[in-house]
């Protein structure tokens, strides 16, 4: 753990499901952390205790994977930094869950977008989140009460993926894919396609390509993987048209019982991730993405 006198303006305060992540951004960053102790009373509550060192901007660091248990004790962690002395509190947060449900599909469900990103508004000065899944929304700032950054992962899989062999195209599984994989393409100098995807229901989907390049390898790259019915059937068709060898690079690993075996019965050779949820596929690291934008935007 690295320490600085009490003086220090800045500091990281990581709980522990997020410390790897987190001491690895500090590293990145140049910035000293702290530890988030938590302690679970008989009936289900969290008491948060942080250490603040008399920093006046605090930056709380947590992945929100499995949000319900997380999230109150992530709002609890702002409330007693504040208490503390800080007068700005920054959550980072990998993964931000509930942005799918961005209006009412159906009579009496909420838009749980909308009431999660007040929630974290009311407590947080500014989020800093990467590739959140957003669709009718297209920019976070739209619906969160603050400052907002979304990170595009594109830079650290182009990275990874210049070690690629040269007969390599990348593969977007649908429309919503395009911007974003087109992206990664572009900062890795490969060529890419994107598929049309029909979904059938939760677990469901039918994924189809046009014409494809002559190259033998393909990537599929997608933002988040949760059943792998997009992933399998996409990697599917792609081995029906004559491919020979598929892999696949995921943002967020989900990765619901079983759908790690679903996507490899697919043809699916290597899957990889990046870190922000903690899962054995990590092969990506993110922390460089947010060192730039907790330097360039806390303050």
């Amino acid at each position: 753990m690295i320490e600085t006198p009490p003086t220090a303006s800045r500091r990281l305060h990581l709980f522990p499901d997020t410390a790897v992540f987190g001491r690895r951004l500090g590293r990145v960053a140049g910035l000293p952390s702290s530890k988030i102790e938590l302690h679970r009373f008989p009936d289900g509550e969290s008491l948060v205790r942080v250490r603040p060192r008399g920093e006046r901007s605090a930056i709380v660091v947590r992945s929100l994977h499995e949000p319900d248990t997380k999230v109150m004790e992530t709002l609890l962690a702002s409330d007693a930094l504040r208490r503390s002395g800080a007068r700005r509190v920054t959550l980072v947060c990998p993964y931000l869950p509930y942005m799918r449900q961005d209006r009412v599909f159906a009579a009496g469900e909420p838009v749980s977008q909308r009431v999660f990103c007040d929630l974290l508004g009311a407590a947080f000065d500014e989020l800093v989140t990467l590739e959140p899944h957003l669709h009718r929304v297209k920019r976070l700032t739209e619906v969160f009460p603050g400052r907002a950054r979304a990170l595009s992962a594109a830079p650290a899989i182009a990275d990874f993926l210049r070690r690629s062999p040269r007969e390599t195209f990348l593969v977007g599984p649908d429309a919503e894919s395009r911007a974003w994989v087109g992206a990664v393409a572009k900062a890795a100098e490969m060529p890419f396609v994107v598929g049309t995807k029909t979904r059938l229901g939760d677990a469901s989907v039918r994924v189809h390509f046009g014409d494809l390049p002559s190259a033998r390898r393909a990537v599929i790259v997608d933002d988040i993987a949760s059943t792998g019915a997009t992933l399998a059937e996409a990697a599917a068709s792609l081995r029906r048209q004559g491919v020979r060898e598929v892999d696949a690079i995921i943002v967020h690993a989900i990765f619901a019982p079983k759908a790690l075996s679903r996507i490899r019965r697919s043809g699916v050779r290597r899957i990889v991730s990046c870190d922000s949820i903690p899962h054995p596929t990590n092969a990506i690291r993110t922390a460089g993405l947010f060192a730039g934008a907790v330097r360039a935007k806390t303050r």
